[in-house]
Order: structure tokens, then sequence, then C-alpha cells
């Protein structure tokens, strides 16, 4: 028989008495405040169309590699749990591959995943049972049910939410046509996009002179000259802010940036161009370009996100069968001393220039990124990411960073999700670990409750709202 689903009013909140009943106190302060999701990589098609979605699987299971990855780990085919290849889409049954997960459910005790598909059972489709082998034919039709009403419509299910920013990431090869259509349709929900350049900057990407080809196209501008290359960027970026776009993401393997001359530059591009360029070449290209972004925000006002330390694609064969993004990325040691130093030394004094810098490396927190954010006025720390969006992950975050860099130094939460029903819950469990650990301080005498009701507020609102322009 199954188990009730219990969302515990006091998740996550210390065992302490005195320190459970500030942090209580800290949350209800902004349980409700709207949702600012100011990256992250949501479709924007569904909000453009405001088409019902599909099934149970179609939304909550084939689109999210943290369910299927731990999966695929355990031995189960990502066809059978309705992952599409390159081939074509998924060949299985989707009420089949439901099923499969949710006879699974005990891979992910304990991890985040558990925790986000409570908060969307639970609080968004009213289940009072746990998912398991025994319940997964009722959680499927009452899902389908529930996603063939309008109250779950995307648009709907945006305003339920209390969003009051959404943030898509596409590349300048993008048309934005659902932006557009957005833009065009009078609805008041704000869905905006982001600049991420990386498929026309990284030499090493499969389709790299594919996008090449477009991004002349779209911008209509040399791309083959270093001259038209860097004005390509700059039409693509006012093209993207029309619609919205207050942010760029550059998602590299690592964090070097460089400051060359222009001959250098050049000279470097030309190389690329030709298709004569060593690995050594493309990382270089690649960290001058973060100074070219650097040096475009400081002109065009865009908040510059760095997302790197990411060993994309490690399993090949995953790759060559069903493409990027399929959960077979793995965390990298990351250095960021003497890798931002060259852009740090070209813009880092700047006061209207605002980098916010992410790590997948734990090991960087206190000893590179919080010394840095604490000086560099352009520097901010993004929240902990990916695989350290979880309680464990933000507590570690604050505990790294806050004695050096402080709250302020810092941007509050973005969800990075493509899961849109998961947001909720993500930004539900980062309120909670915040009220959690300032509750902390306020019991160990180190803040008043004044102090830390002010401060929830500025992370949990504030902070993204003057970091990301909103």
């Amino acid at each position: 028989m199954s188990k009730p689903l219990i969302l515990n009013e006091d998740r996550l909140f210390s065992a302490d008495p005195a320190q459970r009943a500030v942090a209580r106190e800290l949350y209800a302060l902004v349980k409700a405040f709207p949702i600012l999701s100011p990256h992250g990589h949501t479709d924007p098609q569904w909000f453009a169309d405001n088409e019902n979605f599909g099934n149970a699987t179609e939304l909550l299971l084939a689109p999210d590699h943290y369910a299927y990855r731990m999966l695929y780990s355990q031995g189960v085919a990502m066809n059978d749990v309705g992952v599409g290849s390159k081939a074509g889409p998924s060949t299985a049954d989707p009420r089949a591959a439901w099923k499969i997960f949710a006879s699974n459910q005990h891979l992910f005790r304990g991890t985040p995943t558990s925790m986000w598909m409570s908060h969307v059972f639970g609080e968004i489709m009213g289940f009072d049972k746990r998912l398991d082998e025994t319940t997964a034919d009722h959680y499927y039709d009452r899902i389908g049910e529930l996603l063939a009403s309008d109250a779950y419509k995307p648009r709907a299910l945006f305003e339920r939410f209390n969003i009051e920013l959404l943030a898509t990431t596409e590349s300048p090869t993008d048309t934005l046509e659902h932006h557009q259509k957005i833009k065009a349709s009078g609805w008041k929900g704000r869905v905006v996009t982001a600049y991420r350049p990386d498929p026309v900057i990284d030499a090493e990407h499969e389709d790299f002179r594919d996008k090449l080809k477009v991004f002349a196209e779209l911008s209509g501008e040399d791309v083959y000259s270093w001259t038209g290359y860097l004005k390509a960027h700059r039409i693509r970026r006012d093209f993207f802010m029309e619609l919205g776009a207050t942010s760029t993401d550059h998602g590299h393997p690592t964090a070097q940036t460089a400051n060359l001359s222009t001959a250098e530059s050049e000279a470097l591009f030309n190389r690329i161009i030709k298709g004569d360029f060593t690995a050594a070449d493309a990382e270089l290209f690649r960290a001058q370009m973060l100074t070219e972004m650097a040096r475009m925000s400081l002109d065009d006002g865009l908040t510059m996100q760095i997302h790197p330390g990411s060993f994309r694609n490690h399993n090949q064969k995953v790759f060559e069968t069903f493409g990027r993004d399929k959960g077979c990325d793995i965390p990298m040691a990351t250095g960021y001393v003497n890798e931002l130093k060259p852009l740090l030394d070209a813009f880092g004094n700047e006061k209207n220039l605002t980098v916010i810098v992410f790590t997948l490396d734990e090991t960087s927190y206190s000893r590179e990124l919080a010394p840095l954010a604490g000086h560099y006025p352009i520097l901010k720390l993004g929240p902990s990411w990916w695989f350290h969006d979880s309680p464990e992950g933000m507590t570690r975050f604050r505990e790294q960073v806050t004695e050096t860099a402080g709250f302020y130094n810092t941007v509050g939460f973005n969800d990075d999700t493509r899961a849109f029903l998961s947001i909720p819950a993500r930004h539900d469990v980062a309120r909670r670990i915040d009220a959690n650990f300032l509750a902390r301080l306020v019991v160990e005498h180190r803040l008043d409750i004044e102090e830390a009701a002010e401060t929830i507020k500025d992370l949990t609102y504030n902070l993204p709202k003057a970091a990301y322009k909103l």
C-alpha cells in the first residue's frame, strides 16, 4: 500500500528549537514573494502558443536529465523512459515509461529531485499518496486530466506560480520567433530571452561552422572577418534586448579570459575561421571572447554570466546517439584567480558592469571566488548551481562565501531549469535554506532579527532584481 505524501511545514529547518522558530519567522516573510527566474532553460514556445502540455512522461520525465540520468546509472535505457535520440522520438509507450519511473522512486531518496517532485505532486497537483508502482496508473491518468485543463496551460501555471519574470536562454542564431509572439500577444506575463553565444564562439562545437552561416544571415554582417564578427554580436545583442534580454550567458569549459591586442585577436580569429587551429587556439579564442563580451556589456548594459567548469557530454556513446544535454556533463576542478585576471585587469574596477560567476567546483568558494567578489566591483557570485542546487549545496555556499563576500556580493537564487513545474519548488527550497542559515546567525547572536528579516527579503527579491537589472 502506498505511503502518504507528506510535505512538512518545517522541512529543511534546524532540529534546534530556537533556530527552527526563527527560521519559521523569516521564511514566513518571503514565502509568498513573487518568483524572479532570471536564468533558465524552459521552452519559450510553451508560453507563445499556450497549448496544453502532453502527458506526465512528456512533461515531467523525458525532459528532466536529473531524473533520467539517475535511472540510466541503474541500467535503465533512455529510450525506455521517453528520451528521444538523434534518430527521432522515443519509441517507448509513455505510460510504460512512467511506470518505470514510478517503480524506481527509491533511487531518488535524499536527492533534491525527490523534494522537487514531492512539491510538484503535492502542492501543485494535489496528490496525497506517494508515487510508486501501485499508484503509477492513478498518477499518470490524473496528471493527464489536469494537463488537459485550462488551469494547467503554461500561462495559467505561470500566473499561479506568481512568476514575475522568467528568462529563457537562446543562441545568436535563434530567430526568437516565440518571444516575438509572446510580445505581440498582449499577455502580461514577462518571459524574456538571454544571449548565449557559445555555438558561434566555441570553435570545437560540432555545429560551429553551420551556426556561423546562420549568424551571418541573421546579422547581415561578414562574420568571417574579425570586425564583422564582432559587429554581428552587437547587432544580435541589440535584437535580444528588444525582446527583453537583460543578460548574457557563457558556458565555457574553463573560466579562462584573455586580453589580446587587436592584431593578435585578428590573427587568432583568422586561424579559427580557416579551420587551421589547435585546441589551445580554441581555448584562447573562447578566453578572448569572454573579454570581448565584457566590453560589449559595458556598452549595452547586459549583465554577464559565466558558467564554467563542466566537462560536457562526457559519455561519448550517449552523445553520439542522443546528442547534447542528456545528463552526461560532469563537474571539473576550476580555477578563477589567474583565469579571470586578464578580464579583471581590463574591466574589474568598472562600476557599470556586472559579471556573475558560477562554479561547479566547491573548493573554489572560499579560496578564490569569495575573495574575488569581495574585492572587485564588477564581480558577483551566482548561487550554488546544477549538481549543488540542493539543501546541502546551498548551505555549503552560504557557509563558505559569506565570511569574505558577505550576502550583498551574491545575487539571490536562480533555478536554471528546463523543468517548468519544479520552479516553485526550487525557489521554496532556496528560501527555506536562507531562512535557516540566517536563523542560525540570529540564535548565535551574530545578527539581530531585524537584520535577518531585511537580508532574507533582499536575497529573495531585491538582489536578483538589481543584479539582472529587472
